[in-house]
């Protein structure tokens, strides 16, 4: 079955709200990567002062994972307070991956076409018609 988590977005202090987070709730993050960690690549630039911002971090809270990252790069929706979240989809097949992408995207803006990631996932991101953030997450070993 699909998973459906919700992904927060922040302005340079991911890190200070997921820590926040992780004392209200307790747990241990599952994952952690700064915007520095990212292999070199031609289709983003990571600037200097974005390199220790958070690029993924995950906690587990119940049968959910609240995830998020700092806004950065070229990559990723720019930060507007109040909108600064996205719905991130963990379907179970890359068939499904792209066939909810299609139908959610439809009438909206591609932010990154579905695509294999160097973190292993097939993945991509969008706004839908309506305004709201998306994510489409495939991972053959689910991972967060």
């Amino acid at each position: 079955m699909t998973t459906i988590n919700t992904y927060l977005n922040f302005n340079g202090n991911c890190e200070e709200a997921f820590n926040f987070y992780k004392s209200v709730f307790g747990g241990e993050f599952t994952y952690i990567g700064r915007f520095g960690d990212m292999p070199a690549g031609d289709n983003h630039t990571v600037a200097e002062a974005d390199r220790n911002k958070i690029m993924h971090v995950s906690l587990p809270i119940g049968s959910t994972i609240l995830m998020g990252s700092d806004t950065g790069g070229d990559c990723g929706p720019a930060f507007v307070q109040g909108n600064n979240f996205s719905i991130s989809i963990n379907p179970k097949s890359k068939e499904e991956a792209d066939k909810l992408f299609k139908g959610l995207s439809a009438g909206g803006q591609v932010t990154m076409p579905m695509a294999d990631t160097f973190w292993g996932a097939y993945f991509g991101m969008f706004t839908d018609k309506f305004g709201v953030n998306w994510m489409v997450n495939f991972e053959s070993q689910q991972q967060h």
